[in-house]
């Protein structure tokens, strides 16, 4: 007599639950390496203006200037968007017409 493998519902979700498990421990571990780099990030900025090599105000005013430039774009991105999307309506109809 041969013996198969039944599916074991008990072990299928201890598998499942250490896949889940796995990958939300890869996804923190993600963030967290993230978050280093940040907070090196800020530690170097914070450094560099109590050390007078940066100038806040002017950083902030700078920033300022590429959040709106930012606005602009995203618009215009916007707005390109839309025409894309009229012109593949036209080519879409026309094909069927053919």
């Amino acid at each position: 007599m041969q013996k198969t493998e039944a599916s074991n519902p008990g072990l299928d979700s201890l598998e499942l639950s250490v896949a889940r498990l796995l990958e939300a421990h890869e996804s923190w571990k993600r963030r967290a390496q993230a978050a280093e780099i940040r907070v090196n990030e800020l530690e170097s900025a914070v450094q560099e203006i109590a050390a007078g090599r940066m100038d806040p105000v002017a950083m902030a005013a700078e920033v300022k200037l590429l959040q709106t430039r930012n606005r602009k774009l995203r618009k215009r991105i916007g707005t390109a968007h839309e025409t894309v999307e009229r012109i593949m309506a036209r080519l879409q109809f026309v094909e069927e017409e053919r």
